[in-house]
């Protein structure tokens, strides 16, 4: 009977690791992306893989702000408002307390 419970559990857990990789990384969107409806569906790929592949705060800031200004530049040739607050995609990278 103990077996069943276990192999229950094993099943149980074994389903919440593989939903939480179904999810997925961070996926760029609408909703997190600067100028979004600006960009190709090409670029978006290319942003996203790039934005995933930093390993560098450095890096992924001078990315960023180079994006943020082709976006800007881009909205301001349509006469639109580029959205702003949206989060910082590189804070990930960010040395947490007790490191350099």
């Amino acid at each position: 009977m103990a077996w069943r419970f276990l192999l229950l559990l094993l099943s149980i857990n074994l389903f919440a690791a593989d939903h939480a990789l179904a999810r997925g990384p961070w996926r760029a969107s609408e909703g997190n992306t600067s100028g979004w409806a600006l960009m190709t569906p090409e670029e978006r790929i290319e942003h996203q893989t790039r934005i995933r592949g930093f390993t560098t705060l450095d890096a992924c800031t001078q990315y960023r702000d180079e994006h943020h200004r082709q976006m800007a530049a881009r909205a301001a040739e349509r006469g639109l408002n580029l959205r702003a607050g949206h989060r910082d995609v590189c804070a990930h990278l960010r040395p947490t307390d007790g490191q350099q």
